[in-house]
């Protein structure tokens, strides 16, 4: 089957604006990549509201990737509070979205809006995005408080859940270490573990998230006292003893 062809910069007298918002709703994907990349290198006020509703539907990792760079070429002062309002969005993938773009402009008035409620996102993806979009927009001062809230997070759905929100954690530096040694005390073994294994990766970002984790499951079935006698004789410590 040919490849759908839509022309984007055809010699008619159909506007420039009309032809890319039509490729963007093209059956093919390498259609639409191909006018979303020709939205942000030719920015046009005019498709804010396309871009912005193709972010919510578009099934493309990478068609999506690149409306939102789209997005942030336009002025921040048209974008910002049109994008704020996909955030209250009923549809998931237009909060992840939305709040993927926000990450990408690095604009720190949006740190405001990124709430509790997203952070807590019963949508793994949005919730995912949502922490690293928060990490990236902290200011200084209230980077300490978000460790706080990520870190009642911990044990929180499967691997790439728990990997995401680690990374994160790890992200925000050492102002995670109190709130992460007080999770490792936590009566829920998977909360205890997955706490332990994020200070491990805190501390050594080139180990391995399975290995942290299972070290850190070893730990925490070992007990405190236990697991650092046992960690003394091995030629280390575990990591976030009380």
């Amino acid at each position: 089957m040919a490849l759908e062809v839509v022309p984007i910069n055809a010699t008619d007298n159909i506007p420039r604006s009309a032809r890319v918002a039509g490729a963007l709703s093209a059956e093919d994907a390498s259609v639409r990549l191909q006018a979303a990349l020709a939205a942000g290198t030719h920015p046009d006020g005019g498709l804010l509201e396309t871009l912005v509703e193709r972010c919510a539907v578009e099934p493309d990792f990478f068609v999506r990737d690149m409306l939102s760079w789209a997005l942030t070429r336009l002025p921040v002062e048209v974008t910002l509070p049109r994008i704020r309002r996909e955030l209250g969005s009923g549809r998931p993938q237009a909060r992840a979205q939305a709040l993927h773009t926000l990450s990408k402009t690095r604009d720190t008035r949006a740190w405001a809006w990124i709430t509790r409620d997203l952070l807590r996102d019963a949508d793994d993806e949005v919730a995912r995005t949502a922490w690293r979009a928060a990490v990236l927009l902290v200011p200084e001062e209230e980077r300490e408080d978000l460790a706080e809230e990520l870190v009642t997070l911990l044990g929180r759905g499967g691997r790439e859940v728990r990997l995401s929100l680690s990374r994160a954690l790890a992200d925000l530096g050492e102002v995670t270490a109190p709130a992460l040694e007080k999770a490792a005390a936590h009566p829920d073994p998977e909360v205890a573990a997955h706490a332990r294994a994020t200070e491990l990766l805190r501390r050594d970002p080139e180990t391995g998230f399975d290995a942290a984790v299972e070290e850190a499951k070893r730990a925490v079935a070992l007990g405190p006292g236990r697991a650092a006698a046992t960690g003394a004789r091995d030629g280390g410590a575990d990591t976030a003893e009380c």
